[in-house]
Parts: structure tokens; sequence; C-alpha cells
């Protein structure tokens, strides 16, 4: 078994190439989930299960592709306005999900059920049963970064980035990691996707016995995709390929930087290795997973 730690853009891309399988698990970022309209929200986890089970909108990298947006629009036209433009499709998911938990069910447990639902093998898993916030600090105000990326479209100045919440994984997260050999931290944000799981109490200390390869989501100074620059600045880490070398210098053993990418790394003590990161297309997901999988023990 080995497990990959996402968030829910530049992970995701990765996971197409992996194969859905029972040896795979997936922890997910939790920090971004929100309610909307009474449904709970879990982008990055949706984002996971739809990758995995071939119906992600691949343009976007949220959302099912072709989805309709019957009720967003009915919604809207009764002046009920939603911040998030939320498929037909996918709102089903979100129902499900919050009925589920309504009645009982734990987010972990409402999570795999929806793992059935899309007939996929990999068990993807929420970081903690708690609700974690990650709030952004900006001249603006506090504000959820939700609202920050969506309602703002990350163009505030980042001052300081925070998380809310009591920071405790699951059971669960905790067992997969003890049973897995080698850990995969995806090229997701590392402030706010891969941040708050490696926040959580004990979760460091277990990676640090494990073999540990990370992808950067960097090509040198240079975010591949999202907000990731400005909010590494805010919490004094270098925006660019060495900054996120040292996000993760405490439980890597092996770093995986663009073939592009000329950061020299040599100061750091973990095998650095290159491979074209730029997964523009399914056959280059599916190159990079197995790259991945070659320098795992």
């Amino acid at each position: 078994m080995f497990t990959v730690l996402s968030g829910g853009t530049g992970t995701p891309k990765l996971l197409r190439g992996f194969k859905d399988s029972e040896d795979l698990a997936v922890v997910v970022n939790t920090a971004e989930d929100i309610y909307a309209s009474g449904n709970k929200i879990t982008p990055d986890i949706d984002s996971v299960i739809y990758t995995i089970a071939g119906v992600i909108d691949d343009e976007k990298w949220w959302g099912i592709r072709g989805d309709t947006f019957n009720t967003y629009n009915a919604l809207k036209a009764m002046g009920h306005y939603e911040e998030l433009m939320i498929g037909d499709k996918d709102r089903a998911t979100h129902i499900i999900r919050t009925e589920l938990l309504r009645y009982g069910s734990t987010l972990t447990e409402a999570t795999l059920e929806l793992c059935d639902e899309f007939e996929i093998k990999t068990r993807v898993l929420p970081m903690s049963e708690e609700d974690v916030t990650t709030v952004v600090s900006t001249p603006e105000g506090d504000m959820h970064f939700q609202d920050f990326w969506i309602t703002f479209r990350g163009e505030p100045e980042v001052k300081d980035v925070r998380l809310l919440g009591a920071l405790k994984p699951t059971d669960e997260v905790m067992d997969v990691l003890g049973m897995s050999e080698n850990i995969i931290i995806g090229p997701s944000n590392p402030i706010t996707s891969i941040g708050p799981i490696l926040a959580l109490e004990g979760v460091k200390d277990a990676l640090q016995v494990k073999f540990v390869v990370a992808v950067s989501p960097f090509i040198g100074d240079k975010p591949i995709s999202g907000p990731a620059a400005k909010l590494m600045k805010a919490k004094g880490f270098e925006p660019s390929t060495r900054g996120v070398a040292e996000c993760y210098k405490d439980v890597v053993d092996v770093f995986i930087m663009d073939q592009r990418d000329n950061t020299d790394l040599s100061g750091y003590d973990f095998e650095v290795d290159k491979f074209d990161t730029l997964m523009t297309n399914t056959e280059k997901s599916k190159a990079l997973a197995d790259f991945v999988l070659s320098k795992c023990v």
C-alpha cells in the first residue's frame, strides 16, 4: 500500500496517472470545506473522487465533466446567489454527503460511501473529522480561503495564513500512514493544501519513519497553478522550488522537480530528481506517476 497526500488541483492531475487500486489511499485536505445552500462541500475530496472515477471536468479541475447548472441558475433567478457555481450532478454529491452526515455518518464514512457510488477502489480519506478552516489575512480583513480564491479571485495581498480548529487526524488516516511504506506528497499548494495535513497532530512524526517522495508544484519561482506564491511568501518561505523544499525538508527522502527547473538544491539532505511535471494530458500524468513509483522503495 502507498498513500498520497492531496489537495484539489495539482495532485489530482498526478492521481489520474495511477491505477485505481485498493493498494492506494489518498489523504485529502479538508481545510477548504464550506457549506452552500445547506450542503457540505468538500472541494478537494470531490476533485480527487471525480478524477479517479474519470468524470472530472479536466478543463477547470473541479466539478463533473459535461454537468448542467439548472439548479444554480434557478436559485440565482430567485435571488439566491451562490459564490460557487455548482453543477447539478456535482450538487447531488453534496446532497448525499450532507444527508449521510445528518443521519450520523462520519465524514470518513460518507466519503467512502461516495467512493462506492462512483465505483472506485481507492480509499479516499478526509484528513480530519474536525472542522478545520484555512483563514487568509488580507488588508481587507480575515477571510475563508474560498472567499479569498473565489470571491476575490486571489487578488488581495496576503499578510498571513493560519488554521482554525482542532488539528486532529482521523484514526483511518493514521492507520493508512502506518501501513504504507511509501508516502507521496503531490504537487499541490504547500501552504493551503498539503500544509494542513502536515499540521495535524502526529502526521509529521509518522512521515519521518516512512519513505517520502514529494513532487514540486513550482518551476523555479513560478507556481504551475494557483496562488501558492503569495501564500508561501506570507508564511516566510521563498515562493519557489527552493521554498517548497524548505517546507518538506524534515520529511522528504526524494524531491522531484520539473526537468526545466535549474534550481540548485545541492545543500539538502535528500535525493533530487527531475522529470516533466507539466501534466497537460493523461499520458504525461501516467509518465510522471510511473517515475514517482520508480523512486519508491
